[in-house]
């Protein structure tokens, strides 16, 4: 699976074929592949999560992300201003098939913990975000997806179709939404026709 963010899901695409890495993802139609080489690519995002071992149950077991790195860690409470200086919190890395970008860090604070903020936005507002992610097999996953503790699904399985970029041919994809455990909402998509 591959994992993209939203607001770059083929940008990202476009950008990992390009350079010195493997070139695992292909370039989307429509979207160019830059003539230069591009000063940033979008590493990861680290979501900050209430229980690790829930979580894990969704983005390892449910979408098939491996785990790559798990560890805990001193926190400063400066770079990442979260929780007190000196907190312990546990970092998990998953990664798709790049092995370079769109991964994902779930991080959780252990000793102290952070306060519970109480339940998540079951709707979307300027801050939110969306993780897009990419599978072959979206019915199942989405049904499993739907079976851990604290995901709410706002989509159901569904056929739907994007306008294509620059002229190219529509995208066509088969998706659900859901918030994660932890109010991130999550596209899980497969492309069709």
């Amino acid at each position: 699976m591959r994992i993209t963010i939203a607001f770059a899901a083929l940008a990202l695409a476009a950008c990992s074929s390009f350079g010195e890495r493997p070139q695992i993802a292909t370039v989307s139609p429509g979207v160019e592949k830059p003539s230069e080489k591009l000063p940033t690519d979008i590493r990861r995002v680290t979501m900050i999560v209430r229980d690790m071992e829930n979580s894990l149950k969704l983005y390892r077991d449910v979408m098939g992300l491996k785990v790559n790195y798990d560890a805990v860690l001193p926190m400063s409470g400066v770079a990442l201003p979260a929780g007190e200086p000196g907190a312990k919190a546990r970092l998990v890395l998953l990664n798709g098939n790049d092995p370079f970008i769109g991964w994902i860090g779930l991080m959780e604070w252990l000793d102290p913990r952070l306060p519970d903020p109480g339940p998540y936005p079951k709707r979307m507002g300027i801050g939110g975000h969306v993780i897009v992610t990419q599978t072959q097999d979206v019915d199942r996953r989405c049904a499993e997806a739907a079976s851990i503790p604290g995901v709410t699904v706002t989509g159901p399985p569904r056929d739907q179709s994007y306008p294509g970029r620059n002229g190219a041919p529509p995208i066509k994809v088969r998706g659900c939404n859901f918030f994660d455990p932890d109010g991130t909402l999550i596209e899980l998509n497969q492309l069709i026709g």
